[in-house]
């Protein structure tokens, strides 16, 4: 693969461009060009997408290395840093992109790759549980898994301390039927102070997983990852895959999956919404809305087979097609959802009670938004008109000319807003995406589905799609050689790693009664955030 050079402000770089569909980038850097690049994609208002640890000792560089991913604006940039075997570590990344702090103890917890100068030593992943210097993503990590389980540790909460101050402990187990999380409020009355989270409750042993599956069957697991996002993974663990095998996807598959995203992307605003209507005591938008996505659901199982479009995204192309006859219940049904959320959102902007209570709640403004990498959703109402689908677009949204939606107060009457605006655009493309996939009586513009190729030879490989929270990164390295066939490592990574710190700032100021509300507009993953 050749070589390109890109100027990171002023910096070159020698990178190789990646097969994908979208612009990425890989490059491989010395520890002293690890925070110069850094900083320089900071200069440019590029952003951390993600960081990651792997082992590479039994490779033919042998080691560890970090590797850190960065949306530009021409596209994906791949960073790997080799580490040595003993004492592997590298630059901290904090002072420059502050979200990097809970990825970088997640490395800690899984490979014992540490970044030096960072302050923060707690781990992250390890409630103290594990067996001792037992590290999951290491080569060795199943031999010292089988040593014995350690009693459970206290995580050393940030004290506040004052005339007044209490604390409140929320969780991990909470009064509903929702992922456990530990969350920290420093209160004076009901005024927040500070709030500190503990996550991690959910770790699942997924990275780890992924390098025992056969790689054409992945996929799968890779929709289970977030179960609100499984379109989203699912698209990109196979977008990462099709580009190790130098697959091009037809056309059909293509506006398939864009069918699949957009179905995923409704159904979770449409949640959102009547839970947010819930929160501000207006049972009357949760009953509407629950209405209209168990309509929304139901006609997904009828038409793809699942409720939530599970395993419809395979390696190639899509599970199944769709006949005429589903292309146009699923046109009548975006034209009558359509004209419920419009009355809907009427009542929701006119309901004093709804707007008192959303309106200047859960603030997070453009500026702090900006500083420390809100991304997705919750950006875009902060500001950051950030969208794959709008900025690199790949195909078909190359062909669908999506209108991006953003607000700019940050709060949660901004994230209600967003989601209305995306609920009517993606309503907009998936009449495009239908009125093409019914063309010539439903079954035009070629396969659903082409056969993988996988090479016999390391490679590297990334997917990346805009899902319904934000944007859904898969950094995949493939070992084919002397007829390996597999998967060495895969990251997934979710935008609520930028987001879940942004939250702990939202409800600084605010009462604590409004904390489920702020919560909710943000509605970030446990699951996908803790693998």
């Amino acid at each position: 693969m050749e070589l390109e050079s890109m100027l990171i402000s002023g910096f070159s770089l020698d990178c190789e461009r990646l097969p994908a569909p979208l612009p990425i980038w890989r490059a491989t850097v010395r520890a002293e060009t690890w925070a110069v690049v850094a900083r320089g994609v900071s200069a440019q208002a590029g952003r951390l997408v993600a960081l990651w640890a792997s082992d590479r000792t039994r490779g033919a560089s042998g080691g560890f290395a970090v590797s850190a991913a960065y949306a530009l604006r021409e596209g994906l940039l791949w960073l790997d840093l080799p580490l040595a075997e003993r004492a592997p570590t590298y630059p901290d990344l904090v002072p420059i992109f502050p979200g990097a702090g809970r990825m970088q103890r997640a490395a800690a917890d899984l490979l014992g790759v540490r970044a030096e100068g960072f302050a923060d030593r707690r781990p992250w992943l390890d409630h103290g549980t594990w067996p001792e210097q037992y590290l999951p993503l290491r080569r060795d990590g199943a031999e010292k898994a089988a040593a014995a389980l350690r009693e459970a540790t206290d995580y050393a909460f940030v004290r506040v301390e004052g005339d007044g101050v209490h604390e409140i402990p929320v969780g991990p187990i909470h009064a509903g039927i929702i992922e456990p999380g530990h969350f920290r409020f420093s209160v004076v009355g009901e005024k927040v102070l500070r709030l500190e989270q503990r996550l991690g409750y959910k770790h699942k042993g997924i990275e780890q997983r992924f390098t025992e599956l056969p790689p054409r069957e992945a996929y799968r697991l890779a929709g289970r990852v977030s179960g609100d996002s499984t379109v989203a993974y699912a698209w990109a663990y196979c977008m990462a895959l099709e580009s190790v095998a130098s697959c091009e996807l037809g056309e059909r598959a293509g506006l398939l999956r864009a069918l699949l995203l957009e179905r995923e992307r409704v159904a979770n605003h449409l949640g959102d919404l009547g839970a947010l209507g819930n929160d501000a005591a207006f049972a009357f938008g949760l009953a509407q809305f629950s209405r209209l996505r168990e309509d929304w659901l139901r006609l997904s199982k009828e038409a793809f087979g699942h409720r939530l479009m599970m395993d419809c995204i395979v390696p190639g192309g899509v599970a199944a097609d769709i006949d005429s006859t589903s292309v146009d219940r699923l046109l009548r049904q975006c034209d009558a959802v359509e004209r419920e959320v419009r009355a809907l959102r009427q009542i929701y902007d006119e309901h004093s009670g709804l707007q008192d209570r959303f309106m200047t709640t859960g603030r997070v403004l453009p500026e702090l938004a900006a500083r420390l990498g809100l991304t997705g959703l919750a950006g875009r109402a902060s500001g950051q008109a950030a969208d794959l689908r709008c900025d690199l677009p790949w195909a078909p949204y190359d062909q669908l000319a999506v209108k991006i939606a953003t607000q700019r107060t940050g709060d949660v009457a901004a994230r209600v807003a967003v989601r209305f605006d995306e609920v009517f655009e993606s309503l907009r493309l998936m009449r495009v995406i239908l009125s093409r996939l019914g063309e010539d009586g439903g079954k035009s513009g070629g396969e659903t589905r082409t056969e993988l190729r996988l090479p016999a030879k390391t490679a590297f490989a990334a997917g990346w799609v805009e899902g319904w929270r934000g944007e859904v990164f898969v950094g995949l390295e493939w070992d084919g050689e002397q007829g390996a066939n597999r998967i060495r490592r895969c990251h997934c990574h979710d935008p609520s790693w930028q987001n879940w710190p942004l939250l702990e700032h939202a409800v600084i100021g605010n009462i604590v009664p409004d904390f489920p509300l702020i919560n909710k507009s943000f509605n970030l993953s446990y699951a996908g955030h803790d693998l």
